[in-house]
């Protein structure tokens, strides 16, 4: 599983308090931190205000950067916020995103042409988010024509089926199992990502719904995921699914993600 840590958010209130008071300390340490728990990619993500969100993702940039030397995704809804601050990054990591929606992949798919960039790509276009399988993968198609122009092949893609919450979308758990598969059988070397908490939106123990998602998914074939690495029980649920589907010879990633102490209970 790619996980591409999610702790470096504007939107989180103390992520956003310590972006307004420029707190290297503390973003370098939230990025240090994902990194021991596991994550492949740590996502810097302003959720600031327009007029201010290319001089904070430089910022974040900088400081995630100087702490470790794991890829960043950089992510912002706005292209030209990318686009902008795509020279600072030092190595190449990910862009999140690019959809159907407006130019979003005129604008950053030429960013990724004769590097190893990789890229999220929503399932979503000017309509918004399609309620059926069939037209997730009609934009998935497209994304991947598009991303071709410019050599850019499907293991460097991680398309996102946008997960619905369940709440409001009762067969939502059927529906995404359904579009991981058949984004798979389409494309076998394509990642498929997301955030899987979306499920749980506006239920009880959103927690217990999450690991039980997750496991669905990754039977499913979704291999990349945007969440908290720090969260130990989804990572101990990540890593029992790969076991206990007979992707983990000898559980051998199992047993050395528990010898690190990244599962199971806390050590006092």
């Amino acid at each position: 599983m790619i996980i591409i840590g999610e702790k470096i958010n504007g939107s989180i209130p103390v992520v956003k308090e310590a972006i307004e008071k420029r707190d290297a300390v503390f973003i370098a340490d939230r990025a240090v931190k994902q990194v021991e728990a596991g994550a492949n990619f740590i996502d810097v993500c302003a959720s600031t205000s327009p007029e201010d969100e290319i001089e904070t993702l430089k910022w974040l940039i900088e400081v995630v950067q100087d702490a470790t030397d794991t890829p960043l995704c950089i992510d912002s809804p706005n292209p030209r916020a990318i686009e902008a601050v795509f020279k600072y990054a030092n190595k190449p990591g990910m862009l999140n995103s690019i959809s159907e929606e407006g130019d979003k992949c005129e604008i950053l798919l030429p960013l990724m042409e004769g590097n190893t960039w990789e890229v999220v790509g929503l399932t979503c276009n000017n309509k918004g988010i399609p309620n059926d399988a069939q037209t997730k993968v009609d934009i998935t198609k497209i994304m991947v024509e598009k991303a071709a122009k410019y050599s850019i092949t499907v293991d460097r893609i991680h398309i996102d089926p946008c997960v619905m919450a369940l709440s409001t979308e009762n067969n939502s758990m059927l529906n995404f199992v359904t579009e991981i598969s058949m984004i798979k059988e389409l494309y076998p070397t394509i990642h498929v990502t997301g955030a899987i908490s979306n499920m749980s939106f506006g239920l009880p123990i959103r927690a217990l719904l999450n690991k039980t998602a997750m496991a669905f998914a990754i039977q499913a074939g979704m291999d990349s995921a945007v969440l908290d690495p720090l969260n130990r029980d989804m990572m101990g649920t990540i890593f029992a699914t790969y076991a206990l589907l007979g992707k983990d010879k000898h559980c051998r990633k199992y047993s050395k993600a528990f010898r690190a102490g990244q599962i199971g209970s806390v050590k006092k």
